[in-house]
């Protein structure tokens, strides 16, 4: 059994930098230039993810009111979905030129923090999709058969206070996914740390720099919103530009190069 002190020392974070507010469009361009630079792997993960999103909405054309809940709970899986992108910007940054080979070896290199990780992931938007469907089960008493009536009773929120609630609680449970994830799945793929302290690194990361990543969140949240205006299309660029864009906000704000590298 690790002693006190042992286990403290395991959950010091990295130390992290203090960027400037604009900071996060300086990542955008860095994660362009990164798309551009290996567009077939890039772009196959945002056909893969606007290819899942096709699956979700068919079955909840079949379910209307798990739709809400469904899609907001596969969003929160980017952070681990991103996981390819993390590793050809890493291998860009090295002056490899990277292929699909590499994205598979990722995973590999990962190991068991990555995994639980993306477990972790999975059991939060499991959770919201539960949430959702009883809050539905709670405020909505008309049946949801189709848009017309999802927007009506869950939207619009008539005759109850659904919407206002949903959008509460999904604000604070997105919120401290990304506070514990905008950093900690690609410092996970890079460096040889637990994942305790990727994700207390990641949360000092936030706090260090609060408005830089509100400004981040917000436009990761207009760049999804874009995405699924386009049924799905937009996820074929967005998802590869935000996880490129990702692995520069993780090297530009964390200085974890004395951090011993995964192998």
């Amino acid at each position: 059994m690790p002693t006190p002190s042992h286990a403290a020392a395991e959950l010091t974070p990295a130390p992290v930098r203090r960027v400037p507010i604009t900071r996060p469009f300086h990542w955008l361009r860095l994660g362009w230039c990164d798309l551009t630079r290996a567009p077939f792997p890039s772009l196959l993960h945002g056909v893969l993810v606007a290819a899942g999103g096709w699956v979700i909405l068919a079955i909840t054309l079949r379910y209307w009111y798990l739709l809400p809940g469904a899609f907001s709970g596969f969003l929160l899986l980017g952070p681990i979905l991103a996981t390819g992108m993390y590793e050809l910007s890493r291998r860009l940054e090295s002056g490899d030129k990277p292929t699909v080979k590499d994205v598979l070896a990722a995973w590999r290199r990962g190991t068991r923090p990555l995994v639980w990780l993306g477990l972790l992931l999975v059991l939060a938007g499991t959770l919201w999709v539960l949430v959702s469907a009883v809050l539905f089960a709670l405020f909505v008493q008309a049946p949801i058969t189709g848009l017309e009536s999802l927007v009506r009773h869950v939207v619009l929120s008539e005759g109850s206070n659904l919407f206002p609630i949903w959008i509460a609680l999904g604000g604070v449970g997105a919120s401290l996914v990304f506070a514990v994830t905008v950093v900690s799945a690609p410092m996970l793929l890079d460096r040889d740390v637990d994942m305790a302290s990727a994700l207390l690194t990641s949360v000092v990361a936030v706090g260090e720099n609060p408005l830089a990543m509100a400004l981040w969140a917000t436009l990761i949240m207009l760049a999804t919103g874009f995405a699924m205006l386009t049924l799905m299309l937009g996820f074929v660029l967005v998802v590869p530009w935000i996880g490129h864009a990702t692995w520069h906000a993780y090297r530009d704000v964390v200085q974890a190069d004395a951090l011993p590298p995964r192998a």
